[in-house]
Formats: C-alpha cells, sequence, structure tokens
C-alpha cells in the first residue's frame, strides 16, 4: 500500500519516527455508519475538502455484526434520494411479534397493545448493515472521500498543545517475540486538523480519549450487553418476509437483562440473536450457551428446523443510553455513533442515531474550518447533539434500563409501558445506573452453577464451529493483541474467586484455563477473537487490554 493512494494527502517523514506522515483536512477512525455519514456530510459541504477513513477490517462492512431492523430516518436527511441510488434497504417490517418465554417451552405473545410504542417498527426496514455500510463507502468515495481499509489505528496523536492531532496506524510485519519481521512496514501518521472518533462500540482509541480528556465525568459508567447473532437459510415455506421477532424471558432469569430477536431477511434468511446485558450477576453464566439452548425454544425452532447455518458473529451493543452519554467534543475532535453511545436501548436501535451523530459532527467541522479554527474543542458539536431528535430519543428513553435493573425484566417491562405509551417518555425524575458491569459478579460459590446442554450440532452448535463461519483470522505470528495488565490475575485472583468468567463470557474459546502438570494456566487464543470486546468491558480485575491487531484481523462478516 502506498501513500499514493490518497487523494489530496500531504506526505511527510515523521520527525520522531519512521513513519510516513499524511495530512488531511478531517481524520475519521472507523468505517461504520457514523464515521462514514460524517465523512459524506463533510464532502456534501465542501467538497474541496481533503477527508480519510480509516476502517480495520479488511474492507468495508468486515466488522460490521448489527441484529438490524433499520430505520431510515438518519439515511432519509443523508441521502434524501437512497432509494433511486440503490442503497441496499428494501425488505420492509411487515408484523412485529412479541413473545415472554416463560421456561423452555411455553411462552405468551404479548398483544399489540402492551408493546411500548418504540418497539414498533412500522416503516422499518430489515437489512445487512455491513451491505449498507458497502453502499455508503462507495457514495463516500464518489464524493472524493479516502477509504482506507485494512489498515488498524493503534494510537493517538498529540500536540504540543495537548489537542489531538490524529492517528497512527499500527506497525505490520511484528513477531511474536516483539521483533520486525522480513515483512515489516511501519505504520502511518494520519494528521487532520479534526479526528472523528467512530470505531463503534467501546473503540479503543475513544476509551482512551474519554479517560484523557475526563469525558464522562458527569456521565454515568456505559453499560453494556453482548449481541451474539447467527444468519440462516430456512425452508421457504417457514420463512415471512419482513416478519420480526422479539423476545424477553427464558433462558435468562428475571434479573438478568436481555432478549432474542428473529429476523426475517429477503433470499428465505433470517437473521437471529440474543442480547445479554454484560451487568449479569452469575459468573457461571455463558451467553454463547444462553443463545445456543435459546434457539431449542418452539418459538424460535419452528423457522430453524430444516434450516441450515450460514454465519456467526459477536459484538458488545451500548445501552447506556442518556445517562452514560460523555461530553462529546474534545481539542481536535469528537466522538460519534457507538464511540459516543447513542444506541436506543427501547428500540434496540443505533445506525440511525449513529448516521444523524456523524452528521452534525461534520457540519460542526466545516463551519469551523470555514472560520479558520483548527484543533479547536468543537461544543457546538455537543450542542448541535442536545438540539436535535437524537436528544430527545434517548431522553424519552432514559429509564428504560435503570427500570430493567431496579425492578426486573416482567416489573421493568410493565414500568416501560407505563412510561413510554401513557407518559411518553416524560415521568419528571431521571434514574441512575452508576455501578461499572465489570462490578456486579457474585462470587462463585454464592452463585448457582449453570448446566448447559451439549450443541446438537442442528440447531445448536459449538463455539469452535461457529468462529469458523465469522472468517476470523488473525497473522498468528504477531504479539496478542489481548494483554494482561497482570498475568498472575487470572489464576490467583479471578479463578477461586470468580472460577475465571473469561471462559464463559468470551464467545469465541479465546480464554481457557488448561492444566498442566496439576499446574493451572491461562491460555489466550487470540486467533480466535471476533472483537467483541467483552472481556475488556467484563473482566472483573479489568486486567484485560483490547487492543487492535495488526490491520485487516479479526472477523470477515458477510451480509452481517
Amino acid at each position: 500500500m502506498t501513500v499514493c493512494l490518497f487523494r489530496e494527502g500531504k506526505t511527510r517523514m515523521s520527525e520522531s519516527s519512521e513513519r510516513e506522515s499524511m495530512e488531511f483536512d478531517v481524520v475519521i477512525v472507523g468505517g461504520g455508519p457514523a464515521g462514514l455519514a460524517a465523512a459524506c456530510r463533510l464532502m456534501q459541504l465542501d467538497s474541496s475538502m481533503s477527508v480519510v477513513v480509516v476502517e480495520k477490517g479488511s474492507e468495508i462492512g468486515a466488522h460490521i455484526l448489527s441484529g438490524n431492523v433499520f430505520e431510515p430516518t438518519g439515511l432519509d436527511e443523508l441521502f434524501p434520494e437512497w432509494r433511486e441510488q440503490g442503497a441496499p434497504v428494501s425488505t420492509r417490517v411487515i408484523r412485529d411479534d412479541v413473545h415472554f418465554l416463560r421456561n423452555a417451552q411455553k411462552h405468551r405473545r404479548v398483544p399489540n397493545l402492551f408493546v411500548p410504542k418504540p418497539m414498533h417498527n412500522e416503516g422499518n426496514y430489515i437489512i445487512s448493515l455491513g451491505r449498507l455500510c458497502q453502499w455508503m463507502a462507495e457514495q463516500a468515495e464518489a464524493l472524493g472521500v479516502n477509504v482506507f481499509p485494512g489498515f488498524a489505528a493503534s494510537e493517538v496523536l498529540y500536540d504540543d498543545n495537548g489537542a489531538v492531532r490524529g492517528v497512527a496506524t499500527s506497525d505490520m510485519g511484528v513477531g511474536k517475540d516483539g521483533k520486525r519481521k522480513p515483512t515489516f512496514e511501519a505504520g502511518y501518521e494520519l494528521l487532520g486538523k479534526y479526528t472523528i472518533l467512530a470505531e463503534g462500540v467501546h473503540g479503543n482509541l475513544g476509551k482512551e480519549l474519554i479517560e484523557h480528556f475526563q469525558l464522562r465525568a458527569d456521565a454515568d459508567p456505559q453499560h453494556y450487553g453482548i449481541g451474539i447473532k447467527e444468519v440462516w437459510e430456512i425452508d421457504p415455506e417457514r420463512h415471512e418476509e419482513g416478519l420480526v421477532v422479539h423476545t424477553a424471558g427464558w433462558p435468562l432469569d428475571n434479573h438478568t437483562e436481555g432478549g432474542g430477536f428473529l429476523y426475517h431477511a429477503a433470499n428465505n434468511q433470517v437473521f437471529l440473536g440474543l442480547i445479554v446485558a454484560l451487568d449479569y450477576k452469575n459468573p457461571h453464566l455463558s451467553p454463547f450457551d444462553e443463545f445456543q439452548r435459546w434457539k431449542h425454544h418452539p418459538v424460535i425452532k419452528q423457522y430453524l428446523e430444516g434450516g441450515e447455518r450460514i454465519g456467526f458473529g459477536a459484538r458488545a451493543v451500548n445501552k447506556g443510553g442518556y445517562q452514560s452519554l460523555p461530553r462529546l467534543s474534545f481539542p481536535g475532535g469528537m466522538l460519534v455513533g457507538c464511540d459516543a453511545g447513542f444506541l436506543n436501548g427501547i428500540k434496540i436501535k443505533g445506525a440511525h442515531t449513529a448516521i444523524k451523530s456523524g452528521m452534525l459532527a461534520a457540519e460542526s467541522i466545516q463551519k469551523a474550518l470555514a472560520d479558520g479554527v483548527e484543533y479547536g474543542e468543537l461544543s457546538s458539536y455537543d450542542d448541535a447533539v442536545r438540539a436535535s431528535w437524537i436528544h430527545d430519543e434517548l431522553y424519552r428513553a432514559r429509564n428504560f434500563g435503570p427500570a430493567l435493573k431496579k425492578f426486573g425484566t416482567f416489573l421493568g417491562a410493565a414500568f416501560t409501558f407505563i412510561d413510554q405509551n401513557i407518559f411518553r417518555g416524560k415521568l419528571p425524575f431521571t434514574w441512575r445506573h452508576s455501578e461499572p458491569d465489570h462490578e456486579t459478579l457474585l462470587e462463585a460459590d454464592k452463585a448457582s452453577v449453570i448446566e448447559y446442554p451439549k450443541p446438537d450440532g442442528v440447531i445448536s452448535f459449538d463455539r469452535l464451529s461457529s468462529v469458523y463461519l465469522s472468517n476470523t483470522n488473525h497473522e498468528e505470528d504477531q504479539p496478542s493483541h489481548l494483554r494482561l495488565r497482570d498475568e498472575s490475575v487470572p489464576i490467583e485472583h479471578n479463578l477461586p474467586k470468580y472460577a475465571e468468567p473469561a471462559q464463559r463470557y468470551c464467545p469465541a474459546g479465546v480464554y481457557e484455563i488448561v492444566e498442566e502438570g496439576g499446574t493451572m494456566r491461562f491460555q489466550i487464543n487470540a486467533q480466535n477473537c471476533v472483537h467483541c470486546k467483552t472481556c475488556d468491558i467484563k473482566d472483573p480485575a479489568q486486567n484485560i487490554v483490547w487492543t487492535v491487531p495488526e490491520g485487516a484481523g479479526g472477523p470477515n462478516y458477510s451480509g452481517m
């Protein structure tokens, strides 16, 4: 890869390293809906700008995973003629079915009258968000944006005044021993007058900047869930294109928040998955295994029998909502999309807010540059978000997560119905949720052990065959991107106290306890990692640090 692929970028050698340095007006980290929306909006406003989008996946969409029932609000504003332009958004929702699963066999369908209004999906579409991002990248390139996949942003660069100056991508061709291989290639420094962080949920650079600039000083901790998803091709007689199915209840207990989804997409495909909130208490719980047994419930199994599983993936999702939003701007840049936490928990949607946030960030930057302001802290972006429908949505939904935490699934859902359908989210109080997800685990001997059934290889499957379907690949001779602050913690602290929950909360079999000669050893199979970030979030000692591997490493999702 040579720098001549960049349009309008100025190239020079960094004085502090051998990395080549390229200068742009705006650097965007992340090729998801927020980052691509920002890039497109910048060029719509000023086609003379130089804008680069750097994406760690091997191609745009490779690391994109979402349900996805898509609300087109943001896309309508960004590309009003997206239908005529061929956006891959065509499968309209025809019906919502919501079921409360009482146990492994019984269920009760919730009448539409009692479903909270934000959960109704009239006017929405069942899509692959990855394919939408690929289409958005095509629009961005047509507008003149440099789209740079396959290189992972690994470092924030600061100027002498402490403002963000850009990012550096990771070096390529470094061996496990830390030494350079013959294939070594130094990373690039991408410098911009403004830098937009659009990495998605729990981005490693966004996490650093939130801490560095204390952006969460006045907010609750961010809260998360892990979403595990499969794609199936099913019997055409069992398929109902446009049907949206959601479930609550079993297999999770009343005090473990989460729920399932099954969306009938085009071409006899269904997208199905389970989201488990990462503030769960039982260290013996395995979200992956909960998902596998969820598929055996008659409500779900009826669609899968005779079908074939063709895709698998997992990703953390934000669920903190309004109370967990950090300050969005900092000297030299801003946070957009899920790097900030704009997902609407009641709707279970964040793509539309991600697109809108990217647009608002772009508009603030364009105005600043037009006024000659560079490397500033653009509070105008924070103000614009507060004045937008993003704020209105998240404010109205603000008590959803805390209600489920306070009252449990059943009563929390009843409160949500009253809050949304009667008071329209305007009750005169705001509940807080100040306990971080990693602090919620009970000690192992105080929690019930969960015995999971073995997968049958027809409806339910094991971790390794699932990772295979995610097309995950990492160069094996490279330093592990999963790092331990203290290598003694897993065996000496987490194992006796919590039965080392990393063995179970990781959906990809990355973490194992291996016995060798009567001694326990913590093994990290980093090559299996699907980049869900759950380990960095849920580890009770906050000892695991997720960093980016070599660019293009990780899953390569197709149509997820």
